[in-house]
């Protein structure tokens, strides 16, 4: 496969350096009484995501206890038997199944310290715990999956709005109905470091890579930090933003596809998950992760032809390749 699209190119000479921290302002927009305030919510999504492409939602309608549902059950999965796991390997065309320690981020080419369960509803046969393993868990993670979804086309109709699309734009390429629906939730758990672990340099329990999708919405917990940005203009630089995790706010990114769909305006930006520190919390660390990608036989066509036509099948295969493949070189072939 030949690996020419330009996010490949950008990530793979991102590196695995930078060390600057730097304040920037993440902003934290409330979304309550969405329909009477959306020309409000609208301008204020438009400002964050321009700037650096990251922002953070409260008043979004998902209630606390169900996200802290959805954590119990994806600690209670990660905590079976690496057999019973293993019975549900990644379809890594498929995005879906369990997988650890297999992504290789193009920009450092070393595994991410993290096992993850992915799950897009069209590809999950055979991939789920039995109920005499796991009680619930399935209905209990595709509820949270539909709430996500909900909530990133809300987000999703703004961002139409303001790139002259009509407002069900996104929500017609995002269709859940379809076999060809290929959004996915993600349970990620991120491995506790010892602590009489050394700490090296070339270790990132997530490397830095920008997402494939439309839109990103990650749950996260109080104290269990790590998430840094470095928006596009700093990359040079390689500045790092630390963005703070929060029972109650989402932290939303603009990604790739929708980079494509803006001809830019949208910037897709670089973050990453340090891993501990001297001073930080070695525990594990678990997170939730929503990705909004379009359906495989949606088109995305860059409104000025910045961007060459490719549907959104196309697309994710190759960056899923690049970040399954094992080396380093292969997003620059």
């Amino acid at each position: 496969m030949n690996h020419t699209m330009t996010e490949l190119q950008r990530e793979s000479r991102m590196g695995a350096l930078g060390t600057v921290t730097t304040d920037r302002d993440v902003r934290r927009i409330d979304l309550s009484d969405f329909e009477n305030r959306r020309e409000q919510i609208t301008d204020e999504l438009w400002a964050a995501a321009t700037d650096i492409g990251f922002f953070q939602v409260v008043g979004h309608g998902i209630d606390l206890a169900e996200v802290r549902r959805a954590f119990a059950a994806t600690e209670a999965y990660f905590a079976l038997p690496e057999p019973v796991k293993s019975r549900a390997t990644l379809k890594k065309g498929l995005n879906s199944g369990w997988e650890s320690m297999t992504q290789v981020r193009p920009s450092i080419g070393t595994p991410d310290q993290k096992e993850s369960f992915q799950i897009t509803r069209p590809h999950m046969d055979g991939l789920w715990p039995g109920e005499e393993n796991l009680s619930g868990f399935r209905d209990t993670v595709l509820d949270f999956e539909r709430r996500c979804w909900e909530l990133a086309m809300s987000l999703l109709s703004c961002f139409a709005d303001r790139l002259g699309f009509d407002r069900d734009f996104f929500t017609r390429a995002h269709d859940p109905s379809t076999v060809s629906y290929q959004s996915t939730l993600r349970l990620l758990h991120y491995f506790a470091l010892p602590e009489d672990a050394p700490l090296s340099p070339d270790v990132w329990r997530a490397g830095a890579h920008t997402d494939f999708d439309c839109l990103t919405l990650l749950f996260q917990r109080n104290g269990q930090g790590g998430l840094q940005v470095c928006p596009g203009r700093e990359m040079d630089g390689e500045a790092w933003t630390p963005i703070e995790p929060s029972d109650e706010a989402i932290t939303c990114n603009i990604g790739d596809m929708l980079m494509r769909w803006s001809d830019d305006l949208l910037p897709s930006n670089f973050h990453r998950v340090k891993s501990p520190g001297p001073e930080d919390h070695r525990g594990a660390r678990y997170s939730l992760a929503f990705f909004a990608q379009a359906n495989r036989d949606v088109l995305i066509e860059s409104p000025r032809g910045k961007y060459p036509p490719i549907t959104a099948e196309d697309y994710l295969r190759q960056r899923v390749e690049a970040n399954y493949s094992g080396a380093k070189t292969t997003a620059a072939r």
